[in-house]
């Protein structure tokens, strides 16, 4: 890698675009316009590497931002730029609004491309048909005036269509580099180019359509691949959108103010009310509160929280309302860092390389050189200009990547299909490949392995007057014991004037007796019992105890079972306590797990199986999982799970049943054995093809034809996917 001979004076003040940590630490963020693949990455992460005082660079495909990283304060992020720009690709300072409307952009731009090619294809087709149809009997100044109308759509279609791949391609070619749309510009402008030297020549063949068709059969699939693509950074985005939100700031003389959360500066007090959600750090300065913290735990049940507590971002408040005090501000803190981790995930996920993207690497230099050399030895040969041209096009044309590039994608649509019918929707374009390379599977507990709702458990040892005595308490709650109770009891009267008491639970009288629903304490008794429960006593009788369990899915053991089996190791992660995680685990029939675990814990489990070679799907439902599933080699989410784990998951079933995760484990497999056989059918179609192309026995027209067919091909060998069984 060559110097980059900028000097100090050249270099650019970019500096409120670079983030700093307490421990000296820089990160930059790049948006880096025109990364396709895997060799991408490695060149453009390699030359960032290269610069003076780099320590790390990680360039995210799926949403464009590179990541910077150094130590050394003489580092000027105008390098990284600098370096970015020489390699081919575009590069700016990453900020989230401009590149969504950059990304909006660029979707945009493809829509409109796949239209126009796809009117010209019809029109072209439509008069190559009429002139193919109409053979020796058309006048020969008819079939002229047909090929010049021709020409008028198909010239400018494909220009406008293709800006895509010719964008792409000049990039590459002016860094000295090649990928895959160098060889489909090159039979893209060529074929034209040829069509119209042979129209103004008078001769009988032309290659619009095959020029246009090209075209609008490669944008389908670009098409595609850009929304995967987009999908990717959602869950980032809609993680972040949890702290876009307004909130009640109590002022120094107790007024109270509403401010952006973006406003908010450590030291400001908080007016939390029922049901709203934090969105900063803070420490709790009420007496006491009832927070949902499911995005750090994964675990509904309420926590009770006393004053001094010190509460994340994203908890929310089921009680009373509460003061809080901010202690960070909204980029620094916990949901912040989530999404972070979100980002890092799929930076690390991007180090594996796909089966295509490997091909691609060998053949686009090797059918470039050989387009080349079939042109130099048939003028060698004495060859005119047009039949070394024409020889050398149908060189490019016939190994044109369609079957390459198919070779993948109609195993994708195969698979996807049928695991869609199973009950389970694929979200990303290389999950399959990544599920069929498992070794592992870490589960959630809560909403995972089990249903994620709290059910009365003991509801045979209550008297039924009982049972609804305490449950005309619990209807004036929405506390999830007290729903789960309510439940139980069936639709009923409420107790008048019920009472919340923070920390403690419910009271009020009825018929002049107290009633009273909550903690053991409350209710004057002592517990020393692991499950969640909830007391209830009337008036001076016994308190009587409700216990609530989270009931294992009904085919989580088969699941747990069948993986072990298939020789998969297993093992579950969760934020509940050890005593409930060891309960579910030894009734699941797991014998790894961790408990009270953070969503920083998971991933960091997940990094160490990383660096011991393991390949991990990760199963996972709450706010808590996000990071893990984004982290994970490939990752399942429940389609009972929040939506930010949907959107980091690769898969996500459908249904509440798990076993459909073994059928897309067999499809999986299944298709990458299709791939492979699609790689070697196209290898082999190339071998017979690339000869009679370069020995002038097939012509631009007809290598269009046998291009599509070598796609035809492997589209019917992925067929075979769509029936049998998996094992």
């Amino acid at each position: 890698m060559g110097a980059l001979n900028i000097t100090p004076a050249e270099l650019v003040d970019l500096s409120r675009y670079v983030r700093r940590d307490g421990s000296g630490a820089s990160q930059f963020a790049v948006s880096v316009k025109g990364a396709r693949c895997a060799g991408c990455i490695g060149k453009i992460e390699a030359g960032v590497k290269a610069i003076p005082g780099i320590a790390d660079a990680r360039l995210n495909l799926s949403t464009g931002k590179l990541l910077a990283s150094w130590r050394d304060r003489t580092v000027n992020p105008d390098l990284v730029l600098r370096r970015v720009r020489d390699l081919g690709y575009e590069a700016q300072p990453y900020e989230a609004p401009m590149v969504r409307d950059e990304k909006e952009r660029e979707g945009l731009l493809l829509l409109r491309c796949l239209a126009v090619a796809a009117f010209g294809t019809i029109f072209v087709v439509g008069l190559t048909d009429a002139i193919w149809w109409g053979g020796a009997d058309m006048e020969k100044g008819l079939r002229q005036t047909f090929f010049w109308l021709a020409a008028t759509v198909a010239v400018p279609v494909t220009l406008y269509a293709g800006q895509p791949f010719f964008r792409s391609g000049w990039s590459a070619l002016r860094a000295g580099s090649t990928n895959m749309d160098v060889p489909i510009s090159a039979a893209l402008l060529l074929s034209l180019g040829l069509s119209l030297y042979q129209t103004a020549a008078r001769q009988q063949h032309t290659y619009y359509d095959a020029a246009a068709m090209l075209a609008f059969l490669l944008l389908i699939g670009r098409h595609l691949d850009f929304h995967l693509r987009d999908k990717a950074q959602g869950a980032a985005r809609h993680l972040l959108a949890m702290q876009c939100q307004l909130v009640q700031h109590l002022k120094a003389d107790g007024t109270v103010q509403t401010i952006a959360s973006q406003d908010i500066v450590p030291g400001d007090r908080l007016l939390l009310a029922t049901g709203e959600r934090l969105p900063v750090d803070a420490v709790l300065q009420s007496a006491s509160a009832d927070l949902d913290v499911s995005l750090v735990t994964g675990e509904s049940r309420p926590q009770a929280t006393a004053a001094g507590t010190h509460v994340y971002a994203g908890s929310i408040n089921v009680g009373p309302a509460t003061i809080m005090r901010a202690t960070a501000r909204v980029e620094n803190s916990l949901v912040a860092d989530l999404a972070r981790l979100l980002e890092i995930g799929r930076q690390r996920r991007n180090v594996y390389v796909r089966l295509a993207d490997r091909a691609a690497k060998i053949f686009v230099p090797s059918i470039l050189g050989l387009a080349a050399a079939v042109l130099l030895i048939w003028l060698a040969c004495g060859a005119s200009l047009a039949v070394a041209a024409t020889n050398a096009i149908a060189v490019l044309i016939i190994t044109c990547p369609c079957a390459l590039g198919l070779a993948v994608p109609a195993v994708q649509v195969v698979a996807t299909s049928r695991l869609f019918a199973s009950g389970i929707l694929v979200k990303t374009a290389d999950a399959l490949e990544r599920l069929a390379d498992i070794d592992t599977v870490v589960f959630d507990k809560t909403g995972t392995l089990t249903e994620g709702k709290l059910r009365l458990a003991n509801a045979h040892a209550i008297a039924p007057e009982s049972l609804q005595a305490a449950a005309r308490l619990a209807r004036a709650s929405q506390h999830p014991m007290a729903r789960a109770l309510a439940l139980a009891a069936g639709p009923g009267p409420v107790v008048r004037d019920v009472r919340e008491i923070p920390g403690a639970g419910l009271e009020a009288r009825e018929d002049n007796v107290l009633l009273r629903l909550g903690s053991a304490v409350w209710c004057g008794t002592r517990s020393d019992a692991d499950s969640s429960e909830l007391w209830f006593r009337k008036g001076d009788e016994p308190p009587q105890p409700f216990r609530f369990q989270d009931n294992l899915r009904a085919d989580a053991r088969g699941l747990i079972a069948a993986l072990s089996r298939r020789g998969l190791a297993v093992e579950m992660l969760t934020g509940d306590t050890p005593p409930v995680a060891r309960e579910v685990a030894l009734d699941a029939g797991i014998s790894i797990w961790q408990a009270s675990m953070k969503p920083v814990d998971k991933t960091t489990r997940l990094e160490f199986l990383r660096a011991q070679d393991r390949r991990v799907l990760m199963v996972g439902d709450g706010l808590n999982d996000a990071a893990a599933l984004a982290l994970a080699h490939v990752s399942i989410a429940p389609g009972s799970a929040v939506d930010v784990s949907q959107l980091a998951a690769d898969m996500v079933l459908r249904s509440e049943d798990l076993l459909p995760i073994l059928e897309a484990i067999g499809v999986a497999r299944k298709a990458k054995l299709l791939v492979l056989e699609n790689f070697a059918l196209a290898a082999i179609y190339n071998l017979v093809a690339i000869p009679l192309a370069a020995l002038g026995l097939v012509t631009p027209l007809i290598a269009a034809a046998a291009m599509s067919s070598s796609s035809l091909l492997v589209s019917l060998n992925a067929l075979r996917l769509a029936r049998g069984k998996m094992t």
